[in-house]
Parts: C-alpha cells; structure tokens; sequence
C-alpha cells in the first residue's frame, strides 16, 4: 500500500467486478501516512476489533467511511455506521463535505449505488449490500434482528456505551468487525474500553497525537490558545488525546457535548412577540456579562450576549437602550444590594435611578446553582454567533485537578469563565421570577411607592424633592 496512492496497488485485483471507470473514483481517496496503520490492519491484517484514538480533525471518519466502502464491495453484507445521535450521523457524514469539496457520498462511484434513501440515511449499493448511517442512542432499535457485518462506532467517547455492548453477540455469531473512532472526554467508557483493547491480542488498537499526525501545525495551536479560542488543558484532549485532563475537570462538559450533538448550539432567533429577559453578573474590577434570553413554552432560548469590563453601571443600560428588544425581567446577583461606603446607595438602587428596575437572583450556595444549571441545560438553546464567548466560557469553566492528592477541587476556577457561568447560573436559579411575573420584592416594592413614591429606600440625601 503506498502513501501517495492508497488503496490503487491492489484495486483491480481486489474489485474485479467493478468497472474500470468506477474503480478509478473509488481509489481517488488517499490516506495519509499516518493513516496507513489502520487500513493495513484491517485490510491486511485481518483484525476484526479496531480502535482509533486520534486528535480532532486527523480524518478519523474519512479513512473509516472509505474502509467502510471497500468492504461493503467486496462483501454482501449490511453495514451500519453510527455517531452518537441520529442528528449527527446526518451532519457529519450525509450531509459533510470534506475540506477539498468532496461530499461523503460521493467516495463511492455512482455506477455502484443502486439506490438511496435521504430520510433513512440508506446506501444500498449494486451488489446488493446496504451501507446504513444510524444514532447510537437507538441503538436498541435500530439493531435489533440486523445481520450486520461491520459495525462503527464514530465519537464513542460520547455515545451510549450500551450500543456496543448490544452488538457484541451480533457481531460475534457472524464473524463480524468493529470500528471504534474518537477522541477522548476524559477516563470515561471509551478510555476503559480502550485500556482492555490495548492488552488484548484480538484488538488493533491506535492513539496517535498532533506531533505524531503533524496535521495542524503547532504554531496554529499555540495561537489558538493564545487568542482565547481554547484552553491548553482542552488542547491537551483535542490535539494530544489525553485521557488525564478535560472533560472530567469541566463543570458542565459532558451537558454541553449533549447539547452540541441534539443541535441546541445553533442559530437561534429573536421572537419579537416575546419578552426578553436578561440575567447579569456585575463585576467591580473582573467583567461584568449579561445573557439576553427568551422563554417560549417549556424551552429557554439564549440569543445574544455581552460583557465588558472597567466601565460602570451607566454603560450597560446605555447599551441596553440600544437594543430592539421589548424587555422582561433583568436578573441580578444577590450582592447587588450592597451598599457602597462612599455615598450609601447600593448598585440596585443606583440601577432603579438610572432606569433598570432588577429582581434579585436567589441566594444559594454554589453547588445548589451548579446544580440548577446542569438541570436546565437540557432545555436550553443557546446562539453559537451571538453567544460564542458565551459557550467558550461555560466549556472551559472547570475544577483544578490536584495532582498530588490525585483530585479536583471542590469549588471551580475562579478565572475569565466565572463570570459567564455565574450569570448562566443566575439565570437558571431565577427562572420562578421570569415565568410566574411577578416576584414578592416586585409586590412590595409596588406597596412602598404607592404608599411613599418612587424613592422610599434611598437615602435622604439622594431623594429628589420632585418626587
């Protein structure tokens, strides 16, 4: 097998019912070099128990789906193909394009399909075997009775372990093969999975890193760490597949990675027919954030946000007079009712003069809050453009790992992701205030300037007489 033609030395003599022409676009595909240990074991080797632990981007599944190909040509046989979720399979392999504009699809030569079916994600090819792309989350469905001969589990850090558990004896009673391609999310299934893997003999097993692949320049992942785009710990994961760091140290990793595969990190739109809401974490010297968002039915729609730093209270109402939205409740932490020794007057009633009437978030310990926040990420959808910062600082908020005492610490990092997260936080402890309208500060507050205006609890010196 060559690095520079692929799979073109023993094309013809392997596909000898193929047509020439059909042939020469299915050994258009070209592995890399690294990429080489994997076709050799399968296609060489025999191996019938395959894993791949390779960085983000090293074209895990390009390789896989071609292996997929060629050995569906080869063998009569139904072929599934599984990501995580339905939804993903369809987004990463039906509907992908690779980086030189070749659609998935199109690796295997027209005059080989016999027909497809879009809605089912079905391939069937002229031989007559089916190569089929399914959710592994259904896994109970979806391979029940099947006869599968080849089986890949794409992304198994975040799929349902239970899938492969499931097709073991399917794959078993018919001699058939497993692929299992990732990248790690910490010590979690795929990492035992793969620690037995490594000490069998029946398994070919490969863990490769960015020094090894060399498929991103190291210099672009240092400037990526250095703009901000990802963390060095994250980097870690993604580009050197470690095991040790990243998602076990994430607050919220593993809600996000669920909400990024059920496609809740996507665009989503202002209802101009619905309030929106806003919830702030007010910083003196760190940023002070706030998250714009709507709730519509059961689902709360995150659509904008903002944070700044070094500028006072003044610039974020300035801000936001400049949006068009028609506004609900603004939600606040519960220290803003702390008076300032300078002049007397908390920052909740220096809001109220300048125009911002706030309704007070909740005081409840941190893991409460924690808590709160992983029970309402489910329903929430949050606006990838608008709200990247946003996600960035919710991905990377953390625990610091304690290599000495082998733990994590009991409260997470204090750094640029807090503040996000406190305000994601607030918003998620405060959801009774936004849904029921009217909250019993907001009552009492009614009472006391209906019973002595407008500016009952300031201090007397900044009451204004005309009112």
């Amino acid at each position: 097998m060559s690095s520079n033609r692929g799979f073109s030395k023993d094309t013809v003599e392997n596909f000898k019912d193929v047509p020439l022409q059909a042939i020469i676009k299915l050994d258009k595909f070209k592995p890399r070099s690294y990429q080489l240990s994997v076709c050799n074991a399968f296609e060489k080797k025999g191996f019938k128990k395959l894993m791949c632990v390779w960085p983000r981007r090293a074209g895990k599944d390009i390789v896989v789906w071609n292996l997929v190909i060629r050995e569906a040509l080869r063998k009569i046989g139904v072929y599934f193909y599984c990501l995580p979720t339905f939804k993903q399979a369809r987004l990463v392999i039906w509907d992908s394009i690779t980086n030189d504009g070749t659609r998935f699809i199109d690796f295997i030569p027209k005059e080989l399909i016999a027909k497809t079916n879009s809605q089912e994600m079905k391939i069937v090819l002229a031989n007559g075997s089916i190569i089929q792309l399914i959710g592994s989350d259904t896994y109970d469905t979806s391979l029940v009775g099947t006869n599968a001969r080849m089986i890949v589990f794409s992304e198994y850090a975040l799929a349902d372990p239970r899938a492969y558990q499931f097709c073991r004896p399917l794959l078993n009673a018919n001699d058939g093969t497993v692929m299992i391609v990732s990248t790690p999310r910490g010590k979690n299934h795929l990492y035992d999975l793969f620690q037995i893997a490594e000490r069998s003999k029946d398994w070919f097993t490969s863990r490769l890193t960015l020094e090894e692949t060399q498929h991103i320049s190291m210099q672009d992942i240092e400037n990526e760490i250095a703009s901000g785009e990802i963390s060095r710990e994250l980097a870690k994961q993604e580009y050197f597949c470690s095991f040790d760091k990243g998602q076990e140290g994430a607050v919220y990793g593993k809600y996000i990675d669920r909400m990024r595969l059920d496609g809740k990190l996507t665009l989503v739109p202002w209802e101009s027919n619905f309030p929106v809401h806003t919830a702030w974490d007010l910083g003196v010297r760190d940023a002070t954030t706030i998250i714009f968002f709507q709730v519509i039915g059961t689902s709360i729609r995150i659509i904008d946000y903002y944070e700044q730093t070094s500028v006072g209270l003044e610039h974020y109402i300035k801000y936001l007079s400049t949006m068009p939205y028609h506004w609900g409740k603004h939600i606040a932490p519960h220290d803003i009712k702390v008076r300032e020794l300078g002049t007397g007057m908390s920052r909740l009633e220096k809001a109220r003069q300048l125009g911002i009437r706030f309704v007070v978030a909740k005081n409840l310990s941190l893991e409460d809050g924690i808590e709160a926040v992983r029970s309402t990420l489910p329903k929430i959808y949050i606006d990838e453009n608008k709200c990247s910062k946003l996600i960035k600082a919710i991905e990377g908020y953390h625990y610091e790992f304690d290599s000495k005492r082998n733990v994590y610490s009991p409260k997470p990092v204090h750094d640029s992701n807090s503040h996000a997260s406190d305000a994601l936080r607030y918003l998620c402890i405060s959801l009774g205030f936004v849904r029921k309208g009217t909250t019993p500060e907001e009552l009492e507050q009614r009472y006391q300037e209906a019973m002595h205006g407008g500016q009952h609890n300031m201090p007397t010196p900044f009451q204004d007489p005309r009112y």
